[in-house]
This record gives C-alpha cells, structure tokens and sequence, in this order.
C-alpha cells in the first residue's frame, strides 16, 4: 500500500498543470486543426468539410503567402538584438561602475505592457512628434512621414521590437555569464588573456545553450510577430504580418476556418524552423572545466 501510494504521489501533484495544459493548450490546438478542414465562419453552429482546400488556398494566394516577407525586418532586428544583448551582458557582468543601474535601465522595456509601448511609439513616430523634435534640435528638420511608407514602417516597427525585447535577452545572457566560475576568469587572466579572448573562449562556448534558445525564441517571434504592429499601423503601409493576417481573416472576413488553417502552417512552419536551428547547431554540453 505505501508503495503504491509513493508511486501515485508525484502524479497527484502533476494532476492539476496536466490539466490546465491539455485544457488551454492541447485541446485548443487539436480544435484549430480540425476547424482548419472546414469553411466554419466563427459564427454558425454549423461545419461543412472542405478538406485541404483551406490549405490549397494559402499556398496558392500569393497575397496570403507574401506577408512573410515582413518577417525579414524582424529578422534582421532579432540579429541586431541578440547582439547588443550580449555585449552589454558581457560588458556589466565585469566590475564596472553603475552596473547596477544599466542593469536596471535595459531590462525596463520588458517590465512595460506591449499596448502601451504601442502607443508611446506611435505618438514617436508621427509627423511632428518627438522624433522630428529631437532631430529638429540639432538641426535635422524633416517632415519624413516615419510610419507612412513600407520601409520605412517596417524598419522602425522592427526597431521598436529590437527596444522592447532587448532587456529580455539580456537577462539570459547576464544570468548564464554570471554562473561561468570565477576562477575560469582568474586563471586566464594569469595566462595573459585578455576581455577579447576571455569572451572567445570562455563566455561564448559557457553561453551557448543559452545562446541556442535566444536564437530559437528570438526566430520565432519575428515569424509571429503581431502586438507592435497591430497597434500602432493595424497592418497598415505594408506592414502586416502573417498574424495580424490571420486574426484579420478570423475576425474581419469571417474565414475561421482559413484563419485556423494560416494558424497552423505557422506553427509548422516554427516548429521546423527550430528543428532545422536543432539539426545544425545541437545543444551538446560544454564542460569549461
């Protein structure tokens, strides 16, 4: 009896998450693939089967498919991110002065609500905003409308994403500098090493798992990019991703079904994205010591 009652133990505990997690996560996935097989308007109580015909469209549509050249902005930002990230975490994990307070002004983006940097942001790129004030003090006087053309929209969309996710990464990587040991430091210093090569050859290689899952998550959030966006253009002056796309068709054009079906190619699409990143780059342990 008491054996059985240890062996129950650590599943009663599990009951509850499990149960959350099949509830809100599995379950609503397994309804969006089986709506993405039907013309359902979100409305209807009523389903009507169409088969791939959902997909067939996507793939088809060139105006459907072509929204993921967007994601290329965010690429690029998630490149310039994870870089600064990681040179201002490698930076502020040594003994310098006001660390502390850095430490504190990079990681405050991520504390702010996403709506609300939204609309800072709109109101910082609009036509006579602060942005123009402030070129405008030295001397930079522009009526260039920031939000108004593709590239340009894209472009300071992305860097809005590159502001607010960067305090995010660099918490990962101070915390995954920060359990390097000491004497790693100690002893190549001893050896003559300088900040350069004690970045090259104990940081990055004592990073990289780390490193690994900023690239994957970093990935996967230009692919779904949707919050920034959707405030502050609506899709607008080209700058729709394939998420605001799919709410969109979801709740605008009343395509559920097709909006389920645009769902789950991406979430193929990320899944193989990360397997791809897995294959090429494997996690494998370093032992630094």
């Amino acid at each position: 009896m008491a054996r059985t009652s240890r062996r129950l133990t650590p599943w009663l505990f599990l009951l509850a998450p499990l149960t959350l997690l099949i509830t809100f996560t599995y379950a609503p996935i397994a309804n969006m693939v089986a709506y993405s097989f039907t013309d359902w308007d979100g409305v209807s109580p009523e389903l009507r089967y169409t088969g791939a015909e959902n997909y067939r469209e996507i793939f088809t549509r060139e105006d459907l498919f072509q929204v993921f050249w967007v994601s290329g902005y965010y690429l690029a930002a998630s490149v310039v991110q994870i870089v600064v990230a990681l040179y201002f975490a490698t930076i502020l994990s040594f003994d310098v002065r006001f660390r502390n307070f850095f430490k504190g002004v990079l990681f405050f983006p991520s504390l702010v609500n996403g709506v609300a940097i939204g609309f800072v942001f709109l109101y910082f790129f609009q036509d006579g905003g602060t942005l123009d004030t402030v070129l405008g003090l030295f001397g930079r006087h522009t009526d260039h409308a920031w939000l108004g053309t593709p590239v340009s929209a894209n472009v300071s969309l992305a860097g809005v994403s590159v502001w607010r996710y960067l305090g995010m990464n660099f918490v990962l990587f101070l915390g995954a500098i920060q359990s390097i040991p000491g004497e790693l430091y100690e002893a190549a210093e001893l050896d003559g090493a300088g900040r350069w090569h004690q970045f090259r050859h104990i940081i990055l290689p004592g990073i990289r798992p780390v490193l690994t899952l900023t690239v994957v998550l970093s990935v996967s959030g230009s692919l779904s990019a949707f919050e920034i966006p959707y405030i502050m253009t609506g899709g607008a002056t080209g700058t729709e991703t394939f998420v605001i796309q799919t709410v969109k068709l979801a709740f605008q054009f009343n395509k559920t079904g097709l909006a389920s079906a645009a769902a789950v190619v991406l979430l193929l699409i990320i899944l193989l994205v990360t397997w791809v990143q897995r294959r090429l780059v494997p996690d494998d342990r370093v032992d630094l010591v």
